[in-house]
């Protein structure tokens, strides 16, 4: 039987990327007027769901370090969830449920570029959706 971990080298380290492919592919959505609403609306959907958990980012957890707190450099999966490490994987998804740290979960959506960029996406990808939905504004 295949791992996941076979099944990502069968792809080359492409099976992570398929967020790429559908923000392509939304994009020419857009340009091309022929695909309808319920195309932008599944594309932007899955581009949303890809920025959010599967997306290559940086972890960012809070780990101490001498002289005080630093962000974890391990690599993650999506901007909710964490490293490989326990008690990373779920940090960030619960600085969102405690009010008290959501500003800590929004300054970390943009503290280097790769996050940036993924932030970018899903933000610009939530907002194709609500225009795709929004009747007269869309594509007809």
């Amino acid at each position: 039987m295949a791992t996941s971990r076979t099944k990502s080298k069968a792809l080359g380290g492409l099976g992570q990327w398929w967020g790429v492919l559908a923000g392509a592919l939304l994009i020419a959505a857009w340009i091309n007027r022929a695909a309808g609403p319920a195309v932008v609306v599944a594309l932007s959907a899955a581009l949303l769901i890809w920025c959010l958990f599967q997306a290559p980012v940086t972890c960012g957890a809070e780990v101490r370090v001498r002289g005080g707190l630093d962000g974890c450099r391990n690599n993650a999966r999506g901007l909710l969830l964490g490293c490989h490490i326990r008690q990373h994987r779920f940090q960030k998804l619960r600085m969102l449920i405690l009010r008290r740290q959501v500003r800590a979960f929004c300054s970390g959506l943009f503290s280097d570029g790769k996050a940036t960029i993924v932030t970018l996406a899903g933000i610009g990808s939530f907002v194709s959706a609500l225009v795709a939905l929004v009747p007269g504004a869309s594509i007809k």
